[in-house]
């Protein structure tokens, strides 16, 4: 049986994504923190209400996985959403490589792709209230991702716009550049494709120690 252990499946990202692994068959242990908002029910989902921030904590209910894929948000509004993405994505890399998984999949962010040489969507105009969350997800990316030796991680960044627009299966995959669409202009990409990207490189990895992006 294909095992897969889902944080925060429970969010935007991680509900698209616990709906994708289920559609295509894989046995899914959710860790959430708040069981009541997962919807989804099944022999082959387990949800486990958890503090993924307890190192020890995620170390044993990752343990046996086939991979680990990390939807985990602080939350947008949360004030202190920069310290505590870091501080949750430290733990969550080393709860991951304590477990003996070796496959880590990370939800990232638009952030850090380029526009043109040299200037990234986070160098440009940016709503106040979202670009703490922005940067946290950038530097996961630079200072605790890149780095990473023992672990086969990817980032996976979404187009500047993320939105819900159902799924369609088709999209482009890119590398460090931001992604536009030709004929409209702009850089999207609804979340349930997203997690149709995100689920085909579980399947059938493509990526190693690496980000890509998607987008229309």
């Amino acid at each position: 049986m294909k095992q897969v252990v889902i944080i925060g499946a429970s969010g935007f990202v991680g509900s698209a994504l616990l709906d994708e692994a289920l559609e295509r068959g894989w046995q899914v242990k959710a860790l959430v923190r708040n069981a009541g908002k997962i919807r989804r029910r099944g022999p082959e989902l387990k949800v486990v209400e958890t503090d993924v921030t307890d190192e020890g904590k995620l170390e044993r209910l990752v343990r046996g996985a086939g991979a680990v894929i990390s939807a985990f948000n602080p939350g947008w509004s949360n004030p202190d959403i920069y310290e505590e993405t870091l501080q949750g994505y430290r733990t969550i890399i080393e709860g991951v490589r304590r477990s003996g998984v070796k496959r880590l999949l990370v939800v990232g962010g638009a952030g850090s792709l380029f526009v043109r040489p040299g200037v990234r969507v986070l160098d440009g105009p940016m709503p106040e209230r979202i670009l703490p969350g922005v940067k946290s997800l950038a530097q996961v990316y630079y200072d605790l991702l890149m780095p990473e030796t023992e672990l086969d991680w990817i980032f996976l960044s979404p187009s500047a716009d993320l939105t819900a627009g159902g799924r369609t299966a088709k999209f482009r995959l890119g590398k460090d550049d931001l992604l536009v669409d030709a004929a409209t202009g702009r850089s999207h990409i609804s979340v349930q494709d997203y997690a149709v990207a995100m689920i085909d490189e579980l399947e059938e990895p493509q990526h190693h120690r690496e980000r890509f992006t998607v987008g229309y």
